[in-house]
């Protein structure tokens, strides 16, 4: 890779160079690491330009005219890489085509920590948007400077600036022998919503060509020089300990490289792939562990995850909750650990150089974190260690990916020299990936006299829904070394965004309300971030008692969550969604059950409404979505294919969830290692039609739209069921044997 360093890069250097507008992050930490920091009343800057105010780390314009955008974020799967060209292209006045995207990389890139939470055009793309702006306008007034012309007599057309006589300067002319390094404003001169012509509009993703021709698209299809190929041998469970190990035999096999053991670390190297997948099954064989019984029994999990708790906090209040006449309904409601179910197992690259830095690739979801883990597990200062992230198959979470390229790293620190791939295999994905917790959560709520909810208590038992790394303790290998590193456990954080509690409050207007957060900081089982974190269970219980209080009120569900809704955005997705789908038109067909379900992302973020139909076999407990409508305000819409592609994914995801997935285990081990204990939803089971309408804002903030499908979905799966049996299911998964048990054959 054609990139400096920071030690072969210079000001003169730069200067005497091919000249270029700079907006690039490795030159501003080269040159500017010794500035003081921002003072603390310096304006706040638009998204991400606040933690990283220079322009010259997210734009750099060559000589020749290429453009490179950088971005801290990473692309997941989620799309985000087209809708961030988009941006830059729109306020430079280019095409698409014309603008080269970097994704996280600690040697190039901004800091913008995880890519989570929805987050990517809300941050990354508000500050490239902005940055954006600001060049095209500095590059404006360049070109004003040289015609001796007024500024607004140019306009920036095709990577040029062109005057009212015809007289032209390209981009790259403008900036030739310059090197500018200026902190952003905090307002822009934005195109207006009638001026665009890239926002807006279907832009075919970038990064699906590669994928469904057989290029290299992933981390795992990466191949450097000199590589060799390593395979972990996990422990048989979490609490067991390497005991007696005699890898002589292993060492002697065709293409073995080296067996490595650090504590409970074991590893074998080899030359090829198929042989590193050989020593690994025979070293299996020779590894015996001590293997204590840790976990508690899969039929007791709510009682022991409710007797986890060690504080409890105040997510949201109003009024004083009471119920002189009892509730009107109440229920306990159950979710299992799911896992990120990724159709690739993980994989990371990892390379010992010769100048003693250390280059690792991966699928992780925050370079600049995992780079601080990585340093500290192996005990090299970070500038010694880079990590470029490579979009891995499969995510939407805190998966594998870190946990491999820690593996990759701590091998390549026995290996100099030679890069070395370590690639995961699906039992050790399904039975070592950090999970999306388990939770309980207890609604109570009752009705006024005219039909509306006077009073509402909320009670969940969750962790924080966060392992991510941040230190060496938060991965396999730093926990399992020699000199292992604890896991950190996270502490009680109740902020906007939420985590565990995310979605807890419902949106709409009660009174008397009381949602109360019992924090379990530590977990029985592996967790960490699933896509949604707390909102799927939380929206799953909100929504599920909102539809049975329709029913107590003897109202139509639409309307009734109409009537305490007071944000009209919020009702506009929920009418839009009920008029597109038809609700309350025609007959529901004999076994057929209708559900609608609403929730605004973590209260600020994107809106989403669902209706779907759903066929029940009583006889099976099949439960069939046969068609889903949903309705989405995701501020202005950049891509809006985009926006679609995302939450149609998210509707599957979420019927997967909801209708099959759970995590199992005994006493001692995880049990659903493969794909038949641990079934997904599969294509004869997807939806017959999933309509997704995007009710654009232009001029709006974006807020986000990968996880926002994910709890009104599961909602309406439970609603229809409702419908069509006339019972509520609280626990999910909504499984064939509690269906058929609801319909009264189990």
């Amino acid at each position: 890779m054609d990139i400096l360093t920071r030690d072969e890069i210079t000001r003169r250097g730069l200067l005497a160079g091919t000249g270029a507008l700079v907006v690039s992050f490795s030159v501003v930490r080269a040159l500017a690491q010794d500035a003081p920091a921002a003072a603390p009343d310096k304006p706040k800057l638009p998204g991400s330009l606040d933690d990283d105010r220079y322009l010259d780390s997210w734009i750099r314009i060559d000589a020749d005219g290429k453009i490179t955008v950088f971005t801290g974020k990473a692309e997941l799967g989620q799309g985000i890489r087209t809708p961030l060209i988009q941006v830059a292209a729109e306020e430079l006045e280019v095409e698409p085509g014309d603008i080269t995207l970097v994704t996280a990389d600690t040697g190039r890139t901004p800091d913008e920590g995880f890519t989570a939470g929805s987050q990517s055009m809300q941050n990354s793309g508000t500050a490239i948007r902005n940055a954006a702006a600001q060049v095209r306008e500095m590059l404006i007034a360049e070109a004003a400077r040289r015609f001796s012309l007024p500024p607004e007599q140019l306009k920036a057309e095709k990577k040029a600036i062109t005057g009212p006589d015809g007289k032209s300067a390209t981009y790259g002319e403008l900036v030739a022998g310059q090197f500018l390094h200026v902190e952003a404003q905090p307002k822009s001169k934005l195109k207006a919503p009638d001026m665009l012509r890239v926002i807006g509009r279907d832009v075919q993703r970038v990064d699906i060509p590669g994928k469904v021709t057989g290029g290299v698209a992933y981390v795992q299809d990466l191949k450097l020089e000199g590589m060799v190929h390593a395979r972990v041998i996990r422990p048989p469970s979490y609490g067991a300990t390497l005991k007696e190990l005699d890898a002589t035999p292993i060492e002697a096999m065709p293409g073995v490289v080296s067996v490595i053991r650090d504590g409970n670390f074991l590893a074998v190297v080899a030359d090829r792939e198929w042989h590193a997948v050989k020593a690994m099954r025979a070293l299996e064989k020779v590894a015996h562990w001590d293997e204590p019984a840790t976990l508690p029994d899969q039929a007791d999990l709510y009682t022991v995850l409710v007797g986890m708790e060690k504080e409890v906090g105040t997510v949201a209040e109003s009024g004083a909750p009471a119920f002189p006449n009892g509730a009107t309904y109440e229920a306990t409601f159950t979710r299992p650990y799911h896992m990120h179910g990724s159709i690739g197992p993980s994989c990371g690259v990892a390379h010992l150089k010769q100048d003693g830095t250390i280059d690792v690739w991966s699928h992780t979801q925050g370079v600049f974190p995992d780079r601080t883990a990585i340093a500290q597990m192996i005990g090299l200062p970070e500038d010694k260690v880079r990590v470029i992230h490579m979009e891995g198959s499969g995510c939407y979470g805190h998966n594998g990916a870190d946990d491999a390229a820690a593996d990759a790293a701590l091998i390549a620190m026995k290996i100099p020299g030679r890069p070395v791939r370590v690639q995961w295999m699906r039992e050790q994905e399904h039975g070592w990936e950090p999970y999306g917790p388990g939770m309980v959560t207890k609604v109570r709520a009752s009705l006024d006299a005219s039909g509306k909810i006077d009073n509402w208590t909320y009670d969940l038992w969750s962790n924080s829904h966060g392992t991510r790394p941040g230190d060496a303790g938060s991965l396999l290998a730093g926990r399992t070394k020699a000199d292992a590193v604890p896991l950190k456990l996270p502490k009680l954080s109740i902020n906007p965004n939420g985590n565990g509690d995310r979605n807890a409050d419902p949106l709409y207007a009660i009174p008397n309300r009381k949602i109360l957060w019992h924090f379990l900081p530590d977990m029985p089982i592996r967790v960490s971030a699933l896509r949604g974190l707390g909102a799927y269970a939380n929206v799953f219980s909100i929504e599920s008692t909102m539809d049975e209080l329709a029913i107590a009120a003897k109202a139509d569900p639409v309307e009734f969550r109409l009537r305490h809704l007071q944000d009209s955005r919020a009702s506009d997705v929920v009418k839009m969604a009920a008029e597109k789908f038809g609700w309350g038109q025609g007959e529901v067909p004999q076994g057929h059950g209708r559900g609608f379900a609403f929730a605004r992302y973590k209260n600020h973020a994107a809106y989403l409404a669902l209706a779907l139909e759903a066929r029940i076999e009583p006889e099976t407990g099949r439960v069939q979505v046969i068609r889903a409508v949903a309705a989405i305000d995701s501020g202005q819409a950049v891509n809006p294919d985009g926006i679609r592609n995302q939450t149609e994914g998210g509707i599957l995801q979420s019927i997967s969830w909801t209708l099959y997935e759970q995590v199992t285990f005994d006493r001692t081990r995880i049990t659903s290692t493969d794909w038949s204990s641990y079934p997904i939803l599969r294509f004869a089971s997807v939806p017959e039609s999933v309509e997704v309408h995007v009710i654009d804002r232009p001029g709006q903030p974006f807020l986000g739209t990968g996880e926002a499908a994910q709890g009104p979905t599961s909602a309406a799966v439970a609603n229809a069921i409702r419908n069509a049996t006339g019972k509520r299911l609280t626990d999910l998964p909504l499984s064939r044997s509690r269906v058929r048990q609801a319909a009264g054959l189990g």
